[in-house]
């Protein structure tokens, strides 16, 4: 079984930053891509940044030059530092990583999610 632990979310007012993490636990073997999503009230879930297993990183255009996504192997863990925070960043934050749990397929999972709420 697999585990992924979102922390770091709240409220915070424009301009000011915040930094989320997500611990991946359980059984794992290897984790390939780990990312952040977001999903705003009434709108499909996007895709904010994405870190591959070799460090190649990749950002949504609303947040490139504020965010900055990064990984712990050894902690199994991704961080997602979000400065310059605007009205429009509020969101539900996802955590998602690909993985494999032994010699079998890749597979996509998912945190349960973390309230940030950036006030103007």
């Amino acid at each position: 079984q697999v585990q992924l632990v979102e922390s770091g979310g709240g409220l915070v007012q424009a301009g000011g930053s915040l930094r989320l993490s997500c611990v991946v636990s359980g059984s794992i073997f290897k984790i390939y891509t780990m990312g952040w999503y977001r999903q705003a009230p009434g709108k499909q879930r996007e895709l904010v940044a994405a870190i591959t297993s070799g460090g190649i990183t990749n950002y949504a255009d609303s947040v490139k030059g504020r965010f900055a996504i990064s990984r712990d192997n050894a902690k199994n863990t991704v961080y997602l530092q979000m400065n310059s925070l605007k009205p429009e960043d509020t969101a539900v934050y996802y955590c998602n990583v690909a993985l494999t749990t032994g010699w079998g397929p890749k597979y996509d999972y998912w945190g349960q999610g973390t309230q940030v709420t950036v006030s103007s």
